[in-house]
Order: C-alpha cells, then structure tokens, then sequence
C-alpha cells in the first residue's frame, strides 16, 4: 500500500470571515476536509474581519456555522483538531497599514500563505495592495476568488489586471464549485475513459444535448445584488458555460491544467455569436409572477421584500446555443436555468438520433432516440434509456423504454461524496489548479455573454412572466419546438 502523500501546509487566510460565504461555505468545507484527515498537520486557518473579536469569538463563530448550515453532527475528536487552527485577526481593509499584522499569525517559511478573497470585488484592490506592502507574500503564495468576476468583460478585466499587479496568473486560483463536483469530474471519465462514448461523441451519432440548472429558490435577500445581474450573468456566464466546455471539448493531452484550460477555450471561441440579428429566435427571457412551490404559495419577483416594481432583471434564460466545429456542426445545445421552477435540478441530457429505420412498429411508430441522462444534482449519478424486449411468449416482439440507472451513492457506498466547495478548497491549499479557471477561459466567455446582453439592451423588451413553479415562460417551450424538439421534463 502506498504512503499517503503529503503537501507543505499552508496558512489559510480568509478575507471576509464573518460573512455569509464563509459561515455557510468554507467553514463547513474545511471542518468536513477535517473529518476525512485531508488537512495537512501544521496547516492554519486564519480569519479576516473588520469587526472586532478575537480567536475565541472566531472559534463560535465557526461552532454555531456548523449547527446552522451542516446537516452533520459535529463529533469532538473532529472539532477539537479543526478548532486548534482557528485563529483570528481584525483588519480594516481598506486601511493599507493595518495588514502588517498578518505578519504576527502567518509564517511564509514553513507554510504556504493562501489568501481566500471572500468578500465583493471592490475590495480586491485594497488586499492585494495591502498583501503587497506587508511583505508576507512569497512566490509560492496563492489568491483565490469567487465568482462574479466582473458583470461584463470591461470590468472582469479590470478585477483581473488588479489581481495581476501582486500575483501571477499561475499563483491565481478562481472558483466555480461547479467544477468541484463529482458529476461534472465525472464528464472527463465518462467520456474519455469509455470508448462507447468516445467514438460515439459526435454529430454523427448525438441530435442535441439539453443542460438544465433549475432552481425553486427565489432571490432569498440578494435582490439588491441580483437585480443588478440577472440569471444570465449570475448562471449562464459561469455554472452552464462551464458544464458546456465540459461536453463540448476536444480530449485533452493529459489531465494537466494547461491541457484543459485549451480545449475549453476552444470551445468558448467556437460559440455561435448571439447579437440582435438572431437574439429572438436563440433565446428567452423570463421573470417569476406569483404562483406555488410544493402547494406553498409565493410572491412574484415584482413582490420580493425590496423590489423594484419596473425592474426588467430575468430570473429565467434559455438559449439554443451552436458551436462552429467539426464535432458539433448541426448538433444544437439547448440550455436553460431559472429560478423558482418547479423542481430543483440540475442535469445534461443527451439525445442519440434515432435509427433510420423500424422493424417494430408494433410498439413504437418511430423508434425514440436513446438518451444519457447525467444527474448532477439532487441525486448524483448517470443513466442511460434505452429499449428492451417485455419479457412474455406473445407472438409480437414489444418493446419499452428502461434505464440503466447509476447512481453515486449505491454504486459508491464505501466511498464519501463531497460537496464542490470542499474539492476546491482542498485543491486550493495543494496547489493544484485543474479545477479552477484560466484568465482567458473568464474572459472569452465575457465576450460572448456581452453580445447576448447587448442585444437585450436593443431592443429593451421586458422579459416574459412565468408563474413560479413551472418550468418556465411558454416561449421555452417554443424555443424547441420551432426545431422539432422538446425539453426533458
């Protein structure tokens, strides 16, 4: 058996500690990363806050996070070695003198320092001239960020080129958690591992891929922040594109992060431009009315605490997106994400075209079209529909749709299924960037999302209302239809 391998500890700074990111996100990462002994020994987590406090104050903090967003029970072995590497530090950051006093917590000779930037855009500029004044910065040092990373390709730019002025692009680690999780990992496996996709990857054999990411949730007090976005810079930009160049890429040399990075952006360079000229027949907005979420019922986006009752923010976008290759000529993907639909999903869902021919029309006047359905959420895993014979002596050969079910968590009993947040901040703190995205990745994928919202803008339509708890305006249904198909319900 093989020694575990080991990392150089690091110490883990956390910029906005006492905040919502870090209490429900990070702090529940880290102590589960704790629970399955993946923290190196002498690695320390260090939090940042402008209120006032001290190690013990930071100790509850990160106790009463864990009753209130972990569905785990906290075991006291666990929560004595996690609490041990607890410590905090009041910074104002905005005040560039005040960060010398990372110096008297972190130690760049016998541990890595990792800045967790956990807290709004504007102040990144701040920390990373604070970082750079107080001299704790090595060449081994590392940032990671959150996304949104700009609201457009103007300002993502601009957050890149403060980030780029103290750290190089090597030692910048930017997160989607969608990248954490084990289905989208899974994509690589499924289909660079097993030849019955791989050589079946294509136009010639694929109709159309469907990526869903729906939501019940409303803006559950973010309105002021979302209304200023809208879904398809707050989902599409990110969490769909991403999936996106997961399905879409060309395989990679190796698993290397350089080696991803370029067939991603391949493909973000090979998407179909979106501009006023075919903005109504390739996409739909939408906005929740009023309606019922599991017969309880709910307001209407106009009605949430806050509101602003003329706001033309979508809570709903889909999109037939084509990519100009070899691969995929002719094969669209059909992509929608909203918020308080009528069920909480997220999955791909690929549809083989159908056989030419039918010799059992007894059962079927047109053969349906077998379909890959990989479920990234709630309920991990993949299937595959396909058509068997019903078993029986009749004279009639008949068939019927079955699937071939995978699911995570029975074929992986033995093994624990982590959340995203926790792989990526572990990959973080090792130094390993393959989960993470490129400069270039973020910014092509701005370019494209531009035109779509630019193309919006022009014509200054309101979007179209939905009553929460469906799938959507009608117009998506549309969307398809005009092409033949239909969405996976």
């Amino acid at each position: 058996m093989k020694d575990k391998k080991t990392y150089k500890p690091c110490d883990l700074v956390i910029f906005g500690a006492l905040g919502d990111l870090s209490r429900r996100k990070l702090l529940i990462s880290l102590y589960r990363l704790e629970n399955a002994n993946l923290i190196e020994p002498d690695t320390r987590i260090i939090g940042i806050d402008r209120h006032d406090g001290n190690d013990e104050e930071f100790v509850e903090t990160a106790r009463k996070s864990l009753q209130e967003f972990s569905s785990e029970p906290v075991q006291d072995a666990v929560w004595a070695r996690f609490s041990a590497r607890l410590s905090y530090v009041k910074i104002d950051l905005t005040r560039l003198d005040e960060y010398r006093l990372l110096n008297t917590v972190t130690d760049n000779k016998t541990r890595v320092l990792v800045n967790y930037f956990a807290v709004a855009p504007f102040l990144f500029k701040d920390i990373c001239q604070g970082l750079a004044k107080c001299g704790v910065l090595t060449k081994e040092s590392r940032m990671v960020m959150e996304k949104p990373i700009g609201n457009d390709l103007e300002s993502s730019i601009e957050i890149n080129d403060v980030v780029a002025s103290v750290f190089s692009e090597d030692q910048v680690f930017r997160i989607d958690h969608y990248l954490g999780k084990e289905t989208v990992l899974n994509l690589l496996a499924l289909r660079f591992a097993n030849s019955i996709f791989t050589t079946n990857w294509n136009h010639n054999t694929i109709d159309h891929i469907q990526i869903t990411v729906a939501e019940e949730v409303g803006i559950e007090g973010r309105w002021d922040y979302f209304d200023k976005t809208g879904q398809l810079r707050d989902m599409l930009q990110n969490h769909l594109l991403q999936i996106l160049t997961f399905i879409a890429m060309e395989p990679p040399v190796n698993l290397e992060a350089k080696s991803i990075h370029s067939e991603k952006i391949k493909v973000l360079k090979a998407l179909r431009p979106i501009t006023s000229s075919n903005v109504d027949e390739k996409t739909v907005r939408g906005q929740y009315t009023g309606g019922f979420i599991k017969g309880q019922a709910v307001p209407g986006y106009l009605e949430e605490d806050g509101a602003n009752v003329v706001s033309k923010a979508e809570t709903f976008v889909a999109l037939r997106v084509d990519i100009d290759n070899w691969r995929w000529a002719s094969v669209p993907f059909y992509l929608r994400t909203g918020k308080r639909l009528m069920g909480k999903r997220t999955e791909i869902v690929v549809y083989f075209k159908q056989l030419p021919h039918n010799i059992f029309k007894d059962s079927f006047r047109d053969l349906p079209p077998n379909k890959l359905i990989i479920h990234l959420q709630p309920n991990e895993g993949v299937e595959i529909e396909m058509l068997n014979k019903i078993p029986g002596i009749d004279e009639h050969i008949k068939l019927q749709k079955t699937r071939l079910d995978l699911s995570f968590s029975d074929a992986f009993k033995k093994n624990r299924i982590f959340g995203g947040y926790e792989k990526l901040v572990l990959e973080a703190m090792r130094g390993n960037p393959t989960l993470f995205l490129s400069r270039e990745e973020i910014e092509q994928a701005w370019t494209w999302i531009d035109s779509i919202q630019d193309a919006w803008k022009h014509y200054n339509e309101s979007p179209k209302a939905y009553p929460a708890g469906t799938w959507g305006p009608i117009a998506s249904v549309a969307l398809l239809a005009r092409d033949g198909r239909a969405w996976e319900e």
